[in-house]
């Protein structure tokens, strides 16, 4: 199994593993193919694929603002889970954000997503329940 950055070629491949994990996605908007390809080339975000056999079977975004990192959209295929793969593609993320100089990093996991919960706490990370999430659609 490799861990590489997204190439564009793999984007509906990467849509297609968010689909089947049940991970939601703005294909119009913040995921589109554009918007995808644009933060490909991001020095401050890091798309991460894992594949096996040549197929896209994991995916993680890392994002740096200068001040705090971000670990986005960790999903892996459900028979390929319970082998630290989730944990793999966020230790690789976690190694490009510090990389940039972060100390501090969060991800925002949705209530019900029990397997990312479980792998970020894999991960030491510690659940905060403290912070209610506002968001803002610009037009």
């Amino acid at each position: 199994m490799t861990v590489e950055p997204l190439n564009i070629d793999d984007y509906d491949a990467l849509l297609a593993l968010w689909d089947h994990t049940g991970l939601p996605y703005e294909k119009e908007d913040r995921d589109s193919r554009a918007s995808i390809e644009r933060q490909i080339f991001d020095d401050n975000i890091i798309i991460l694929t894992l594949k096996h056999e040549g197929r896209l079977i994991g995916s993680s975004i890392g994002s740096s603002d200068g001040r705090k990192g971000w670990i986005n959209r960790v999903a892996v295929e459900p028979e390929f889970r319970g082998k630290r793969l989730a944990a793999r593609l966020i230790e690789k993320t976690e190694a490009f954000l510090a990389g940039k100089g972060v100390r501090v990093i969060g991800a925002l996991i949705e209530d019900q997503n029990f397997p990312s919960m479980s792998a970020f706490r894999h991960c030491d990370y510690e659940g905060w329940d403290k912070i209610v999430y506002f968001r803002k659609k610009l037009k």
